[in-house]
């Protein structure tokens, strides 16, 4: 399945800390340890104008608040009814009301607290003012975290992709939780 969609070979890992997670998630009870995603070659595309005068778009795995799913505050545990299920786009003007509550983060040593440590909307459109980008794309988009291999690749990504072209983004900043 690997060859499939052209992964580097398992030992090619840049983070040690995967083994962890992979014993981690062994010990829950899954069966087939998780195989992340990396590929052997990266694609690399040059940015076509200058970044300061490039529109910026912003992916998140961020999820909406979502009223009686319960606990989703800075310090809640774990808690996968929060989880989204399809792309969303959100505003970029604005400040939206998000969580990371439905992430595996390690909640021993991490907070939620600042926002902008797990979602730098506000730090892009201070760039935007400041002329170090041109400007941040209208909208930002949530990538859904709870998918395959094959569903992040074939459904998800094409979909952030025409999201991303619709805004008129030049470079997109992916600000996975």
């Amino acid at each position: 399945m690997n060859e499939h969609f052209g992964f580097a070979p398992a030992e090619d890992r840049p983070i040690t800390y995967l083994e962890r997670i992979r014993r981690y998630y062994e010990t829950l009870g899954y069966g087939r340890p998780y195989e992340w995603a990396h590929y052997a070659e990266t694609p690399f595309a040059a940015l076509g104008t200058p970044l300061a005068e490039s529109r910026i778009g912003l992916i998140t795995t961020a999820a909406p608040y979502q009223p009686g799913k319960g606990d989703q505050g800075p310090r809640a545990p774990y808690n996968a009814a929060a989880k989204f299920y399809s792309v969303y786009s959100g505003d970029s003007a604005s400040d939206p009301n998000l969580r990371i509550s439905h992430l595996g983060i390690d909640r021993d040593h991490t907070m939620a607290e600042d926002i902008g440590s797990w979602f730098p909307l506000r730090q892009l459109r201070a760039a935007a003012a400041e002329g170090r980008i041109g400007s941040v794309a209208p909208r930002f988009h949530g990538a859904p975290t709870n998918r395959s291999h094959a569903t992040t690749i074939e459904v998800d990504a094409p979909e952030l992709l025409a999201r991303c072209r619709e805004d008129g983004a030049d470079a997109v900043l992916l600000a996975a939780n």
